[in-house]
């Protein structure tokens, strides 16, 4: 079968041809529809988890992906040939299964959930970028009414948490750039600031004198992150997917701090599921590629500045 894979920590992503995989005890093997570019994906091909996990190259890159179960391992009960799936691949040894494949295994019992009535395509995206979303939102405790400060709104992650925020009638500022306010306010969004010439604190500051209740931010470095963060209430709570809240200080002003690490379950991916099917939350797709366009789209991941999802089409 064809994969993408890199031969080591750091090596050029290039499509390459493996051995079909054989579904174990209670493993799943899954044609694949569909794989969602994250650039959690290139940081592992980086060595981001070679301290932590076990590894094997080739490294096949990808972990979320949609396809068919077509064939069953011994003791396997929870889906039969022909379901359609979506979920996660995630596990040592890393790169010996990926999504950006033709075929993979996964355990039935795993991060894996129905697709029945999914677009594939969109089923692919809700896992990492869907998922992380509504772990924001629930670990920060943001409640209908309040006013949510989400910088790096228009990107995989940021897109749901406008729509999964609106959708339990949070006030939503977002912070975008290049993406105006027509297209966050499609989404949900109630106001949006252009960043592209810099942070944007003075400007939120001046019209949300009172401030805000919770800052939701996936792109700021440390500097940007405490900045943004002086626009919180005493009370309030300050997120960030890239770990630089600092507790000590936000503490100081009675500002909880959050740095999240996503904890995903099959039981995430069936919630998400149900919102897509709700209609509660769309899936802006920015591009469906090839399996041989792969590569370039790693590469265009690396460079940031995401407008909804790349989804891989084996």
């Amino acid at each position: 079968m064809r994969a993408v894979a890199v031969n080591e920590f750091g090596g050029d992503p290039k499509v390459v041809d493996l051995a079909k995989p054989t579904p174990g005890r209670g493993e799943l093997l899954v044609e694949v529809a569909a794989a969602a570019v994250n650039p959690f994906d290139w940081k592992v091909a980086d060595g981001m988890l070679g301290g932590s996990m076990e590894h094997t190259f080739p490294l096949v890159l990808g972990s979320d992906f949609a396809g068919t179960v077509v064939d069953l391992g011994a003791d396997t009960t929870r889906f039969s040939v022909g379901d359609r799936v979506f979920g996660s691949v995630l596990r040592a040894p890393v790169g010996a299964v990926g999504a950006y494949a033709e075929f993979l295994t996964v355990p039935s019992e795993g991060l894996v959930a129905s697709a029945a009535d999914l677009d594939p395509a969109r089923a692919a995206a809700l896992p990492t970028a869907a998922g992380t979303a509504l772990g924001l939102l629930e670990a920060g405790g943001v409640l209908a009414g309040q006013t949510v400060l989400l910088v790096g709104a228009a990107g995989g992650v940021g897109t749901f948490v406008t729509q999964l925020a609106a959708a339990r009638d949070v006030r939503v500022l977002a912070v975008t750039r290049g993406v105006g306010a027509a297209g966050m306010g499609a989404l949900g969004a109630a106001e949006t600031y252009d960043a592209a010439d810099g942070i944007v604190v003075d400007k939120v500051r001046s019209d949300h004198p009172d401030g805000v209740d919770a800052l939701v931010d996936l792109v700021s470095g440390a500097a940007d992150f405490a900045a943004y963060a002086r626009l919180i209430r005493d009370g309030g709570v300050a997120l960030s997917t890239r770990f630089v809240a600092d507790p000590d200080e936000l503490g100081r002003r009675g500002i909880e701090a959050i740095n999240h690490n996503q904890k995903s379950t099959a039981r995430l991916y069936d919630r998400l599921a149900d919102e897509l099917r709700a209609r509660r939350i769309t899936v802006p797709i920015e591009a469906r590629l090839p399996l041989s366009d792969a590569p370039s789209a790693i590469a265009r991941s690396r460079l940031g500045g995401a407008r909804g999802k790349t989804v891989i089409l084996p």
